[in-house]
Parts: C-alpha cells; structure tokens; sequence
C-alpha cells in the first residue's frame, strides 16, 4: 500500500544545472515549493516565513524556540503590563526600513490595523481568534495595545506579525520593505528570489551577503544539489536521502500532520463515521517507510512540548472491523454512507505528502468510504483549508499540516476548533467556552483548561483525524557553520549562518 520511493532511479533520470559562480558569502537555498507570495502578513505560512521573517520583516518580539531565552526582544526593547488588558511597548529608536524611511509606533498601528483589514487576507490574523485589539499611539518610540478579553499572552502574540511601513497598500504586495538585515532584490516568478544584505541595518551585520532562493519539487533533487555545490541548504529532504553524517540534520519539528474534518457536512456530521475515519487508518505503517523514523502518533493539534499537554490521551486504534461497524451502525441510523468523501492534499506540503495521501485514500476505500484524492498547488489548497468552504456533494477532508513551536495552545485551537475558526470543522458550546476561558488563564488553570479542551475535542467529539508529530531533515552545505533545529521548519533566518 506504501509506495516505495525509487531514489536511485529519481538521481540517475535528472539532470542538475552547472554551478553558477556566487561569492563566498553568498548562498543558494533550495525549497520545495514555488513561492505564489512574499507578503510579510503571510510569513507565519512556512515556505514564506523561510524567506521573509526576520530576512525582509521583523516581528516586535521573538520566541527564541533553539534555545532556553524565552520571548526576546526585536523591534520592541521592552514591554509592560499596565492592567485592564493593555501592555506599553517601548520600541528600538534609530531602525530605519529598507526604502530608507524612519521606523516609528505608526508602523506598528498601521501593520496590525492592515492585518485584521477585511480588504486583505493575512495570515497571521487567525492567531489571535476574537480578541480585539486597540492601539493608542504615545509617541514616535511607545505604544499602548489593549486587547480586550485581555490576553495575558499578548506580548508572545507580538511575534506573529511583521511590521511593515504605513504607507503600504491594504494588498498583497510584490516588493516587501522590511526593517530586516535584507532586502528582496529580485523576485523572478517561476525561478529564484533573491535577497542582498543591507548596509542599513540597526542590527549586527549578518555574514550571508546575498541569499538566492530556488525551487525544486524532488526532494532527492534538492539533496543532490547540495552534496552538488549547486545549493547550500535544502531545508526539506526525505529520510530516503539523508544518508550523509556531515551535513543530514534530524531536527525536532513543530508540525503536525492531521485531516481536518468539517462536522457540519454529510456523512461526517455523524460521530460513528468520524470514529470510523479514525479506526481505518494505520497510522503505524507509515513511520519508517513513507515518513522517517521518530515521527510521533498524533493525539493533539500541537506538539507534546505544549503548555496542557494531555498525557492520558492515546491515539486512536488501528480498526478496519470496528470502522466497518461505525459505517454500518451510520447507514442503519439513515446517514448516507455512500456520499463522496474527497480528500483535498497540498503539492510538497511535506516529504513524499503524495504517498501519504494515497494511502489514506485507500485505507478509507478499504473500510468502505467511497474516498478519493485530490493533489493541488498551495493557492488552491487555501481555498479549501479556509474558511468559507467551497459547497460539495458529500464531505472533503483536508490534509494538512498546523506548526505551532510557541508553547502555547492559543496560537491554534481558536482558529482550528471554535465555531468562528479560520480554519475550523466544529460549532461547539463547550469547545468555544473552553477556549474562551483557557486563553484568558493563567498558570496551572490555564493549563488544566487547555488539557481539557484536548481530551474533550480527542474523545468526546472526535473533531479530526490526527495524524502525527513530524520529524524534519535538512541538508547542510560543509562550508556552513548552520545547525537546522525546530526553527527551521517556519524559518530560516540568514543572520544566523555562518561560514566555516
């Protein structure tokens, strides 16, 4: 049912372009997915977070997920809690933006007011479910954000959104000017963008002098490049390639894998087919064929390292009879068990997503559901991801993947499960109380809270079908001083490489 994964005969079929000439302090990134954006509010989406955040666009603060520093600080020196929802930031003086013009406390209200813009659909908007923020403007360096409810975690949530200047568009934009240590110099679609460090920066100067950014959808392609000269990291590769000790990096990854399933839909508006979607996928077949060693079975949207991590929790059981039983216990009740079932999967999403996929759509075929797949370029995957949801006849379920590396449960279960989530399949009571009052906790209550929310969601419900926790593999030039680490699978920041 895995399919095996033909690496040899993949190299020996391809042909990788000649070196081109760069300076030593250049280098070429290899990632696995043409960009369809470089738009700053649209960073948190991984690809794009690889060559924006903290390249083109710094956020605020910053989680320091490689190491023990906490949340730290970037384009805010310090901040403080004022009470009754609002903190004060003091923002960096003296920062200036790639077009030269001064950064100030009207470029982080404008930022923030273009995110939540109904004229506009950033991504990083859904992070911070219904709280409402508003922003009072002290002067040029200080800025008061209130958010009502109030976020005892506003100063994290700071890190998801990059700043922009004020005079940019309430659209999408092509040419991004950031407050980072570059600037994008070349945006050719189809081919490479290009990033030049700039000599402006407020910060320390990175030693990457110019980063180019190709596209290549095989990872052993993209391995091959590296181990070639033709590139120095491929952020992506597949545990089937990884076979050199000196620049192969595993790397705890933030990820995890799930379909997400719409509860409001035939057939699956009925917990027994949910249930029966959840027994019919063994899980365990795919851990060290299709998907690398120390990948981890999934029994919630985040990692296990999260604040309110359930360990009671299991996943589900590997069941064909019992699925079998769901569908017809459904189908006696007057549940139309026969209604199509599409499985909706994102190109490159992740190493070998294709086998993956069709796997699953054959283990549900197995069981009795009249599945099927679709393969689509991310542009259309987001269509189907987010809501509102395109009408079909029966169900689709979408494959994805949700990263959340913060520690915090709040920068996913709003979006992904109450009834007004971006991106959710539930309309709860007890889910949206549950959020509600899990995000304004704090402490050991708002880790009891979140733990709750996981068990009720797993258990009770059965919103989705989770899958696993990810494991990430790198490969690493040996002329770079670089060590991938659960970062990597949300960004890439230049600044942080070096040369050996």
């Amino acid at each position: 049912m895995l399919k095996p994964i033909l690496v040899g005969a993949l190299l020996a079929s391809t042909t990788i372009a000649p070196a081109l000439a760069q300076a030593d302090t250049d280098i070429t990134v290899v990632l696995s997915e043409e960009l369809d954006l470089v738009e700053p509010c649209m960073a948190t989406r991984s690809n794009i977070g690889r060559v924006v955040l903290q390249n083109i666009s710094e956020t605020l603060t910053e989680l320091d997920v490689r190491g023990d520093k906490g949340l730290t600080s970037r384009l805010a020196e310090s901040w403080e809690d004022k009470g009754d929802g609002t903190w004060q930031f003091k923002l960096r003086p003296d920062v200036k933006f790639s077009d030269g013009s001064a950064f100030d406390a009207a470029d982080v209200k404008h930022s923030f007011d273009r995110v939540f813009s109904d004229q506009i659909t950033c991504e990083s908007k859904r992070y911070f479910a219904d709280t409402a923020l508003t922003f009072t403007v002290v002067d040029d360096l200080t800025i008061d954000i209130k958010a009502e409810p109030a976020q005892p975690v506003l100063p994290l949530l700071m890190s998801l959104v990059t700043i922009v200047p004020s005079e940019t568009p309430m659209e999408f934009v092509r040419d991004p000017i950031g407050t980072g240590p570059y600037k994008l110099t070349e945006w050719t679609a189809g081919q490479q963008i290009v990033l030049e460090r700039r000599d402006d920066y407020w910060g320390e100067a990175p030693a990457v002098t110019k980063a180019t950014y190709v596209f290549r959808s095989e990872p052993a392609v993209r391995a091959a490049m590296v181990e070639a000269g033709e590139a120095d990291i491929a952020p992506q590769i597949t545990a089937e390639v990884a076979n050199n000790p000196a620049t192969d990096f595993s790397y705890l990854n933030s990820e995890t894998v799930y379909l997400r399933v719409d509860n409001q839909d035939a057939p699956t508006t009925d917990i027994r087919v949910r249930k029966a979607l959840n027994a019919a996928i063994d899980r365990e077949a795919f851990i060290g064929t299709v998907l690398p060693e120390g990948t981890e079975l999934a029994v919630a949207m985040v990692p296990p390292t999260t604040l309110g991590w359930n360990p009671d929790l299991s996943p589900p059981a590997y069941d064909p009879d019992q699925a079998k039983a769901w569908l017809e216990e459904a189908k006696a009740a007057g549940v139309d068990t026969s209604l199509p079932i599409e499985i909706i999967a994102r190109t490159e999403n992740f190493p070998n997503v294709t086998e993956v996929a069709e796997a699953l759509t054959d283990m549900l075929t197995d069981v009795g559901f009249n599945a099927s797949l679709r393969m689509v370029e991310v542009a259309e995957h987001e269509q189907y991801y987010s809501k509102p949801y395109p009408e079909s006849e029966g169900t689709r379920l979408v494959l994805a993947q949700h990263d959340n590396s913060r520690g915090d449960p709040v920068f996913s279960m709003f979006f992904k499960y109450a009834s007004e989530g971006t991106q959710s399949g539930v309309n709860d009571p007890k889910v949206d109380d549950l959020i509600a009052r899990a995000s304004a906790a704090t402490g050991d209550e708002r880790a009891a809270l979140w733990s709750e929310l996981f068990a009720y969601v797993h258990d009770e419900i059965v919103a989705d079908v989770l899958l696993f926790h990810m494991v990430g593999l790198s490969r690493v030039s040996e002329r770079l001083d670089f060590t991938p680490t659960i970062a990597t699978n949300q960004q890439l920041q230049l600044s942080e490489i070096g040369f050996k």
